[in-house]
Order: C-alpha cells, then sequence, then structure tokens
C-alpha cells in the first residue's frame, strides 16, 4: 500500500541561479528551473529626412539592414528637399539627411560628411496609352514642353492630344531637364500639370492615358511600372548606358550625416558601401558608387 503524503514543504533554494528545490516528505526532492527574465536591447532609432528623390534608394538598402541587424528602426519623415535634409543634420534634428548633389561650402559648417549613394538616372516615359513613340530627340522634347507639339500624331502617335506632367523649377529634375534637353530659357506651356513630389508625378503618369513626364529610373526599374520608357537622342535610358556615360540625364543621390556619428548611425553607413548593398541597389535600377566621394 502507498504511503500518503502528509507534509509538503516548498523551499526556495536559490533566487540568484533561478533555481527551486521542492522538498516534499518520504520524496525525492525535485530541482525546477525557472527562465530569468532578459531584457532585450532597447531599439535605436535613425531618423531621416531631406530629398524625396533619395528616398527610394535608402529605402532599399534600410530594409536590407533591417534584416541583418535587430532592434533599429529607420524613421523617414515626409520628404522635402536637399536643403532640408543638411539642416536637419546640422541642427541635430535628424541623423541622415538625404541630398541630390554634394555639399557646397556655405553648406559645410565642418561638422558634417557628404557620402554619395549612387547615380540614378531620370527617365522620360509616357502613359501605355502612347503607341508608336520610342525615342525622341532634343527637339522634341523641346516642342513637347513648350507646347509646339500638342498632339502625339506629330510624332508617330495616336490623334490625342499631350498632356504634359511638370515639376517646379527648383526641383533636382527640373534642373537636369534643362541642363540636357530643354534649356534654361524654354518657357513651358501654360496647360502643363505641375506636380511638386515626385511620387504623385509617377502615379499621374500612370493614370494619365497620353500623357508624359520624367522620374526615377531605378524607381521605374524596381517596381516594374507598365510605362513606355522613352529613348533620347537614340540613347536608352539603361543603367548599363549610365555607367558608360552615353546617356545624359543623370543625377547623383547621397547622404550628410555628423562628421562623428553615433555608433548605430556609423555601423549603417558602413553597412552602405558593402558588397551586399551595392547588389541590391544594382538590381534596383540604381549605379551604385564605387567611392565614398
Amino acid at each position: 500500500m502507498k504511503r500518503a503524503l502528509s507534509i509538503a514543504t516548498v523551499i526556495l533554494a536559490q533566487l540568484t541561479t533561478g533555481s527551486i528545490l521542492l522538498s516534499l516528505t518520504s520524496c525525492t526532492p525535485i530541482t525546477i528551473t525557472v527562465q530569468e527574465n532578459v531584457e532585450s536591447p532597447a531599439q535605436q532609432t535613425v531618423k531621416i529626412s531631406g530629398s524625396g528623390s533619395v528616398y527610394p534608394a535608402l529605402k532599399i538598402l534600410t530594409k536590407a539592414y533591417e534584416k541583418k541587424v535587430k532592434n533599429i528602426q529607420f524613421i523617414f519623415f515626409p520628404a522635402n528637399q536637399s536643403a532640408g535634409g543638411i539642416d536637419g543634420v546640422k541642427k541635430s534634428l535628424v541623423d541622415i539627411g538625404t541630398v541630390t548633389s554634394q555639399l557646397k561650402t556655405e553648406d559645410n559648417n565642418g561638422q558634417i560628411t557628404y557620402r554619395k549613394i549612387a547615380q540614378d538616372a531620370l527617365v522620360v516615359a509616357t502613359h501605355q496609352s502612347v503607341k508608336g513613340v520610342k525615342n525622341l530627340q532634343t527637339k522634341d522634347l523641346q516642342e513637347i514642353y513648350s507646347g509646339a507639339i500638342a498632339n502625339w500624331q506629330d510624332l508617330g502617335g495616336p490623334d490625342a492630344k499631350i498632356i504634359v506632367l511638370d515639376r517646379p523649377e527648383d526641383e533636382s529634375a527640373k534642373k537636369l531637364l534643362r541642363k540636357h534637353y530643354l534649356g534654361k530659357d524654354l518657357k513651358i506651356t501654360s496647360s502643363a500639370v505641375l506636380l511638386s513630389q515626385e511620387a504623385d508625378l509617377i502615379r499621374s503618369v500612370q493614370d494619365t492615358p497620353y500623357s508624359i513626364g520624367y522620374f526615377s529610373l531605378a524607381y521605374a526599374t524596381a517596381n516594374n511600372l507598365p510605362l513606355n520608357r522613352l529613348s533620347l537622342d537614340n540613347i536608352a535610358p539603361t543603367v548599363e548606358n549610365v555607367k558608360k556615360g552615353k546617356y545624359l540625364m543623370v543625377r547623383n543621390i547621397g547622404i550628410v550625416f555628423k562628421t562623428t556619428p553615433s555608433q548605430t548611425v556609423q555601423e549603417f553607413i558602413n553597412f552602405i558601401s558593402s558588397q551586399e548593398a551595392t547588389k541590391d541597389l544594382l538590381q534596383s535600377g540604381f549605379a551604385p558608387s564605387t567611392t565614398k566621394e
């Protein structure tokens, strides 16, 4: 006949080790190990602001980095312009500023550093409804944006009015379009639709039949946008042509940060120069920088 247990005592033997010794009368002692609560490292944040033209490249890099490093969060503030990113870093409001050109002497207070990430071509593209137009000469582009040519039929396309989508004069994309194709004095047609953000222009080209606009080639490539990408002066907008210097309308995209950044920021900046980051950018249609200029 089994002997009943009349007395049970619970003895806490070692709090520090998380072990509890249970001693039951007439029974063999049993040791139960209790797992202690281990606090995970505090999450680190990296705040980013500046030119929206750089955001697509930087989001590719931050997404890849978040897969490698836990407890880190990248916060992208609403896009503005390069000057906003530079000012934000100088005032310690953000950790990284996004810019489309190198620092000017007057912008550098000696406490911030510029790093080129990649080159991004600007592609001139049309809505899918524009059939028969694959290439535009410089003169064609000038006449479209001035309003001298207002129907696609004049360029071998459909009999439809050209919807011209444009960017503000102080935006890097518009400056490049003027520099390489339009010229600084060309008057833009009054019927052009002005869009302040590149993302708005991209959506508008996709949604508006017979429209034309210009924006990031890398964004179009990474997102496989269903648009007609046009050659300019018989040069196709490809990464290979960018690398060879054949395709002219290219902007440098980069970041600025404190010359002595936090360890969290420095480790991410180191990642930007890695082979993995270079591969990710190349696959997304960017021409990665091979230098730390």
